[in-house]
């Protein structure tokens, strides 16, 4: 059997040698970080080589995505019931209600029964039963929850016909936001927004009650308009990103049947 002579003394790598290598892989790898890992994952770009390679537009995708992925599992779980008002009856009002309706049918039990040719007219029917409410509600009943009576609880506040709103923000780079009308299902807003100092991404979407829909989206637009019409109960709105070098202002103007505009993001 032949055995390898081991290499002597003067055939291993001197220390200077060792250090000089480790410092060339030690550089090639920090020039790969910056130049092919950081823009194709992160969008981050500090020499200019990814976005000539066209990694940068490959990481701004990425990141793009990872943020509205991140927007829609945290609006999914927003039903719209919960941030919409409802009102319920206290028990001491509905005690007061069933009072008077006991006093209204033993008003109209203890009225004398007319003879057709006595039959009261529409018109003074009503009056007479105008009347006998009045007298119902003149038993002593505490202000405070009287004006109560008439009030029917509801799922949500009407949307109010031609509302408006304007709203501004500034966008520093690679800031998001997100802004949503609470509307109806079949209700339509007219929206104009503009970009001021650059442009933005944008993504027109919605969800509520478990649903969920995109209306349009973009990239590097300067503005938009149109009409957003609600495809279910719920909010529906845009959400922007800036991916230029420098801050933006955004302006958004809304009018139409809507409920509220708030901002999520």
């Amino acid at each position: 059997m032949y055995n390898t002579d081991l290499p002597s003394r003067a055939d291993l790598p001197t220390s200077a040698q060792l250090k000089r290598s480790t410092m060339i892989a030690a550089l090639t790898a920090f020039a790969l970080l910056i130049t092919v890992v950081m823009p194709s994952e992160y969008a981050i770009d500090p020499t200019g080589v990814g976005r000539f390679l066209g990694l940068t537009e490959m990481g701004e995708i990425k990141t793009q995505l990872a943020a509205e992925a991140a927007v829609d599992e945290t609006s999914s779980g927003k039903a719209t019931a919960a941030s919409l008002p409802k009102t319920a009856a206290p028990e001491e009002l509905i005690a007061r209600m069933d009072r008077i309706e006991n006093l209204l049918v033993g008003l109209t039990a203890e009225r004398p029964a007319l003879s057709p040719s006595q039959t009261a007219s529409p018109a003074a029917q009503d009056d007479v039963t105008v009347g006998e409410i009045a007298l119902a509600e003149a038993v002593p009943i505490d202000p405070s929850a009287a004006p109560q009576v008439a009030e029917v609880p509801a799922e949500a506040p009407a949307p109010t016909i031609g509302r408006r709103d304007e709203m501004s923000f500034t966008l520093t780079p690679g800031q998001g936001i997100e802004v949503k009308l609470v509307m109806r299902q079949g209700a339509k807003a007219n929206f104009a927004w503009s970009v001021d100092g650059g442009v933005v991404n944008f993504d027109a979407h919605g969800d509520g009650g478990g649903q969920s829909v995109r209306y349009e989206k973009g990239r590097s637009v300067p503005s938009g308009e149109g009409v957003l019409e609600a495809a279910f109960d719920g909010n529906h709105g845009w959400f922007w990103r800036n991916r230029g070098d420098s801050d933006v202002t955004l302006t958004i103007q809304t009018e139409g049947d809507y409920i509220d505009i708030k901002r999520m993001i």
